[in-house]
């Protein structure tokens, strides 16, 4: 393995997060793969957090509009996967809170729309707790998924 010097690293970091958003977590682990001493890490990322390259609020609001927008995650599942980056709460609770209810409450209509046209169910009830199962997995909570059920209450399945 060639043996990779904090400057060199520093540059290789700052390019990477050029490209993208990342998070003190994610470039962390990438400077421990490389085989950069922990001392040397925390060098590294306070650089960058200086230069502006890492700034954990602004990926917080990147992360959360496209997990929401793209891959359509509901606030919770969003909550899981920035508290798996190490990211405190404090960070991103505001920025979910910010979420305009509307579009988040299109966001899971079209969602749980499409899915009720590929569920096979042999009555309403059996439909929407299928309906329930898959909006939680996708990290939605009880609450919106049941006004959104209700509102697409009218379905195209027939007995």
């Amino acid at each position: 393995m060639i043996e990779i010097t904090e400057t060199e690293a520093l540059n290789r970091v700052a390019s990477y997060c050029s490209t993208a958003e990342h998070c003190r977590a994610e470039i962390a682990e990438k400077l421990q793969r490389w085989g950069i001493a922990y001392d040397a890490i925390d060098r590294i990322i306070n650089r960058l957090e200086q230069e502006k390259y890492i700034d954990e609020e602004r990926f917080c609001r990147a992360f959360i509009n496209d997990k929401y927008r793209f891959a359509k995650w509901g606030k919770m599942k969003i909550g899981q996967a920035l508290q798996l980056k190490k990211i405190s709460s404090s960070v991103y609770w505001p920025y979910l809170n910010e979420i305009d209810e509307e579009e988040y409450h299109s966001v899971l209509q079209k969602l749980l729309a499409a899915k009720r046209k590929s569920v096979r169910a042999e009555n309403e009830y059996e439909l929407n707790g299928k309906l329930m199962r898959f909006a939680l997995s996708r990290g939605f909570e009880m609450k919106d998924i049941c006004r959104c059920i209700e509102v697409s209450g009218e379905n195209d399945y027939s007995e």
